[in-house]
């Protein structure tokens, strides 16, 4: 499947009465987002396109060829951004922005294990350099770990049922398919919600460990709000609550005067943030129907003060 920027008009209407010469875009994936955005914007003299997916990186940087040397070619981690931005003499960016999670191109692509729909190898790395794996994982950590990563990173109200029979396949045969561990999972936990596959929050846990996405959401989007120069905004996409939940604190936390005592005198520090959506937007019902995997999507705004 061919991917499609969610919520595209609307993150980029944010954007639309900025004039700006710097922008970040820490999940360049494909270059959708970046191609439109730069047409909005043909003011801007530096983009920066990161992405820790190789792959994703050589099909955008095909996409965005003819900007030339406009378009900066990252392959990181976006948490990285304040090395790479100084690596570049860049102190302030005027824009940034963040779709988080994993896109169509990866589910649909076998070899890289992230979708249960598909016979893969257990792999889920974003980085192919990277030496953890999914397959790491789910064949040597301990039944107390496991149920520990399905609970915290997936949400899995059966961690325990599911991280006991993966223990007991695995006795038997190592696991190596996305397929052998979405028939483990499907087998030994009771379906809940109808509309949703037994082994989807594991394999989400799983691919969100493995890539230490949580850790890399806190750092980069904190960084970036630091680098932001005054009037410039910064949007995050976020297609679960745990990433939502992140980027909702560390931008409400921004966005609250800080008061601090020294000696006998209460010293308060101005917010340096301005929230644009109190509340996040979410997909159209359009949207929503013409592609189903928006239908989590939540979008999020801020603007340096």
């Amino acid at each position: 499947m061919k991917h499609v920027p969610v919520m595209l008009e609307e993150s980029l209407e944010f954007f639309k009465s900025k004039k700006m010469k710097t922008f970040f875009d820490g999940t360049l994936g494909a270059g959708g987002f970046a191609k439109a955005l730069l047409l909005d914007h043909p003011e801007i003299e530096t983009y920066f396109g990161c992405d820790r997916d190789k792959k994703a990186l050589e099909i955008a940087r095909e996409k965005l060829e003819y900007l030339g040397k406009k378009v900066i070619f990252i392959h990181g981690n976006f948490r990285d951004l304040d090395a790479f931005l100084k690596n570049k003499g860049v102190d302030q960016v005027d824009g940034f922005f963040f779709d988080f999670g994993v896109s169509s191109m990866q589910l649909d692509e076998e070899n890289r294990g992230f979708s249960f729909n598909r016979k893969g190898p257990l792999d889920m790395r974003m980085d192919q350099k990277q030496k953890l794996s999914a397959s790491d994982v789910v064949n040597h950590y301990s039944e107390k770990e496991l149920r520990k990563i399905f609970k915290e990173f997936g949400e899995e109200p059966q961690s325990k049922r599911a991280a006991s029979a993966i223990v007991k396949a695995r006795k038997k045969k190592y696991i190596e398919t996305t397929k052998e561990l979405s028939d483990i999972i499907t087998a030994s936990i009771h379906k809940i919600r109808k509309k949703l596959h037994p082994a989807t929050l594991i394999f989400q846990a799983l691919r969100i460990f493995v890539n230490r996405e949580l850790e890399s959401i806190t750092e980069g989007v904190k960084k970036a709000i630091q680098k932001l120069s005054y009037g410039g905004r910064i949007g995050a996409l976020s297609f679960h609550r745990l990433e939502d939940r992140i980027v909702k604190n560390i931008f409400r936390e921004a966005s609250r005067p800080l008061k601090k005592i020294e000696g006998i005198q209460e010293i308060v520090t101005l917010p340096s943030l301005k929230l644009l959506t109190k509340s996040p937007l979410t997909p159209s019902r359009k949207e929503g129907f013409r592609n189903r995997r928006s239908t989590s999507a939540k979008l999020r705004f801020a603007e340096k003060l």
